[in-house]
């Protein structure tokens, strides 16, 4: 009976280690292949869309032929959404221009836009549900 239990559990955790819930973004649209695409990925409206000690996760990578593209792995089931932006100087933050304006291209989940200003969190937001999860964001 206890072998029975043990083979059980084990064929348990293997099987779910199986079909894990990802998440991938690609970024296109990007304007040359300068500097890096930043993003923020948040769980709940909490510091969306810039604070970055407040994102559920974040990532920098590397741009080839305007397209980006990051793999956030296995993450939990939920309700998330993206800000993303082209860092062409490697600055850290996103440029803009005396009034505001972003100097650089930008985005977010859904291809969203808000009124003077970034889309609310309810805007941005898509569910991650089991399997593998793909996003795409085109780059302002």
């Amino acid at each position: 009976m206890k072998l029975f239990i043990f083979i059980l559990t084990i064929s348990t955790l293997f099987y779910t280690n199986q079909n894990p819930t990802t998440l991938t973004l690609k970024v296109t649209e990007v304007k040359n292949d300068q500097g890096f695409v930043r993003v923020l990925l948040f769980k709940g409206g909490n510091g969306f869309p810039e604070e970055e000690s407040k994102a559920f996760k974040s990532a920098s990578v590397k741009i080839k032929d305007g397209i980006a593209i990051v793999d956030f792995g296995s993450i939990p089931e939920g309700t998330y959404a993206l800000s993303v932006f082209h860092d062409s100087q490697n600055t850290g933050k996103l440029r803009t221009n005396s009034f505001g304006i972003p100097r650089d291209g930008y985005g977010f989940s859904n291809d969203a836009m808000g009124t003077f200003g970034p889309p609310t969190f309810e805007k941005a937001a898509f569910k991650v549900t089991a399997g593998k999860n793909n996003v795409s964001i085109k780059l302002r």
